[in-house]
């Protein structure tokens, strides 16, 4: 009987121990899920831990504070139309071209977090890296390289090259911060009036040139053209002077006038060839 009831009692704890291991769990949970995509980092007594959690289910210390961060490829617009980029109303960058005149620039910017230095940037900067770092960063290259180019340049031909250069820039500026640039695209570019009529002037007068570079070519090709057809001719010409002798177009004009004579409408042939002839033949059936 005494062994029973120690078995029972021994039961007991075990089931009392068990629902406290299952109560402690539940209360700190140490199993986080990271999802895809993203990284955790770990802050442990308000020190952040130099190593990340990868996505995925993962068992940690309960004491833990793990925050996840994006490390995919995010973009941040800046535009003049209202509601399209990530500040509400004209949110476009204003700056000085080469020749000191002032453009409006509409940008999106592709970026992502560099995983191994995401505790780094929560560290010193935090979750709003956005605001403090990335846009200033933004602005002020995407100004400095407006300062390099001309406006027809940035409007027009050298768009591409200026976009690369900003996106090389930008990296530069955000190097060791935990942001890598992908990619800068220059969405819209806005001049002052007068210069966008003026360059689109410029534009159309050179599109004309080129019209007219392709049609002097052309008229130089046809007038070759003529000039060997015309050469050909003047040859054919030479050719058939050269062997019209007096004999054969006597006998040419004999072969003309029996088939005159065989037509069945005709009746008189005046042959005014010469005195050896007989200048008309009288034809009947």
């Amino acid at each position: 009987m005494d062994v029973m009831k120690q078995k029972m009692q021994i039961r007991g704890i075990g089931i009392g121990v068990g629902v406290v291991v299952i109560l402690l769990f539940l209360i700190f949970n140490p199993i986080t899920l990271i999802p895809a995509g993203h990284v955790g980092v770990k802050v442990l007594f308000g020190k952040v831990q130099p190593t990340i959690i990868t996505e995925g289910l993962h068992i940690v210390n309960p004491l833990l504070s793990i925050h996840k961060m994006s490390i995919r490829t995010q973009e941040y617009t800046m535009s003049i139309a209202d509601r399209e980029g990530r500040v509400r109303g004209d949110d476009s960058i204003a700056g000085l071209t080469k020749e000191g005149l002032s453009v409006l620039l509409d940008l999106t910017v592709w970026f992502r977090l560099i995983p191994t230095e995401a505790p780094k940037l929560y560290q010193t900067v935090g979750p709003r890296y956005e605001t403090v770092i990335l846009r200033p960063a933004v602005r002020t290259t995407l100004r400095s390289v407006m300062a390099l180019y001309e406006a027809k340049d940035i409007y027009s031909e050298k768009r591409a090259e200026a976009t690369l250069r900003l996106s090389t820039m930008m990296n530069e500026e955000l190097k060791g911060r935990g942001i890598e640039i992908e990619k800068v695209l220059v969405r819209n570019v806005t001049l002052p009036p007068q210069l966008t009529k003026a360059i689109e002037d410029k534009l159309a007068a050179e599109q004309q040139a080129q019209k007219m570079v392709f049609v002097l070519q052309k008229e130089q090709q046809e007038a070759k053209r003529k000039t060997i057809e015309a050469g050909g001719i003047a040859g054919a010409q030479r050719v058939i002077a050269n062997s019209l002798t007096t004999a054969y177009l006597q006998w040419y004009y004999v072969n003309t006038m029996k088939d005159l004579v065989d037509a069945p409408n005709n009746t008189t042939i005046l042959m005014p060839f010469d005195q050896k002839i007989i200048p008309m033949l009288p034809i009947g059936k």
